[in-house]
């Protein structure tokens, strides 16, 4: 017999970050850590959502001329961050901590989604460390 899963692994609208005045506070004020594909800009604190957690997904127009190529790229960083994002919401949730952030991709050359996977669940990871970090 077939059990489904409990949870269902979705992006909603109020996961996304849309807010022009956050995004413009977390490129002033947030904190930023590298990763090999990615550069996130985050901070605590901003999110008036009812998640613990809102992203937006970036690929910069100078690196990628189509929007074809741009949009399929940030497709990919969605569905990664979507299938991954349980951990962290777990974390976030425990501690009572609420964040927003910015995935920017770093690079000219076009990721394969096994990549971008494996480069999300490392921020996933890094984000949860340095939310601790920051508690104590």
């Amino acid at each position: 017999m077939f059990f489904m899963n409990t949870t269902r692994e979705t992006f909603d609208k109020s996961e996304r970050l849309c807010s022009r005045k956050i995004i413009g506070t977390l490129f002033e004020n947030g904190n930023i850590f590298y990763n090999p594909l990615f550069k996130v800009v985050w901070d605590k604190g901003h999110n008036t959502s009812p998640g613990p957690a809102q992203v937006t997904f970036s690929v910069s127009k100078r690196g990628f001329r189509l929007a074809v190529t741009r949009n399929l790229i940030k497709r990919r960083m969605r569905e990664a961050y979507r299938k991954n994002k349980r951990t962290l919401y777990d974390h976030l949730i425990s501690q009572n901590i609420q964040i927003a952030f910015v995935v920017i991709l770093r690079g000219n050359a076009v990721p394969d989604y096994v990549t971008i996977e494996k480069s999300i669940k490392e921020m996933i990871n890094k984000l949860i460390l340095l939310t601790n970090k920051n508690e104590k």
